[in-house]
């Protein structure tokens, strides 16, 4: 089974338009437990920022569903290629700032966000440590950035996983390589995993229905749980970062 591909990138038009057909059949249908999952760790970040005034930019923001959740903390603009996902989400937030197009090429002013917020987006890109960078460009000192991906440890090995679509980039990262990338432009705060997944190689064993209900007797499976997402075996990679304030020279 093909599971990722490094080969060149489909142009931006071609990957705008697969992903309005892929949202309007299924993200704007309905939010998968996964998506919700991200977003409850996204939103307690963001909660112990105890602040209602920040600026947000949500990246791939699709059909505009967390840019929702994200408002009540402040101000937020929402990003995405796709013009006509962007004009429908528009429809239903107007009360969102929507914006059609690329994070690196998007006219947005450097330094302005508080907070930038990215769900499942980083292994669609082409060149990562790119937007990494252009993350770090659009934040204040100090600004941070959270973003989920699908972990490559658990996608390789999970049974029910399709070839990427012709017009669709898939470069799955795992812990490691997310690190790095993040390590160029920011000072990481957290990385953890969230929703246990997985049924070939080793995650057969470790998500066998027999080990962990007998686990689950012994430490409660909300331990079991826990202690897979430490351990980075979650479907998806959960990060927290933060842009380093300049110290001022003598």
């Amino acid at each position: 089974m093909k599971t990722s591909t490094h080969e060149p990138a489909p142009p931006l038009a071609r990957q705008a338009s697969y992903w309005d057909k892929w949202n309007a059949e299924t993200r704007e249908k309905k939010i998968n437990p996964e998506s919700e999952r991200q977003s409850q760790v996204v939103r307690g970040w963001i909660d112990a920022l105890n602040r209602k005034d920040l600026q947000i930019l949500d990246v791939g923001c699709g059909c505009g569903w967390m840019s929702k959740e994200l408002s009540f903390y402040g101000s937020v603009t929402g990003l995405d290629l796709s013009p006509g996902m962007i004009e429908r989400a528009a429809q239903r937030y107007p009360h969102i700032h929507f914006i059609a197009g690329s994070i690196t090429d998007c006219e947005l002013p450097a330094g302005s966000f508080d907070v930038i917020v990215t769900l499942e987006v980083l292994s669609h890109v082409a060149d990562q440590p790119e937007f990494m960078l252009r993350c770090a460009e659009l934040l204040k000192p100090g600004g941070l950035l959270l973003l989920s991906t699908q972990n490559r440890v658990v996608y390789q090995r999970m049974g029910d996983v399709k070839p990427p679509a012709a017009d669709q980039i898939r470069n799955w990262v795992d812990g490691r390589s997310l690190k790095q990338l993040a390590l160029h432009d920011f000072q990481l705060l957290a990385l953890q995993s969230v929703c246990p997944r997985g049924n070939l190689g080793f995650l057969r064993f470790v998500n066998s229905t027999k080990l962990n209900r007998l686990l689950a007797r012994l430490l409660g499976e909300g331990r079991v749980q826990a202690i897979k997402e430490r351990w980075l075996l979650g479907s998806t990679l959960m990060l927290k970062a933060q842009k380093p304030v300049a110290v001022a020279s003598c």
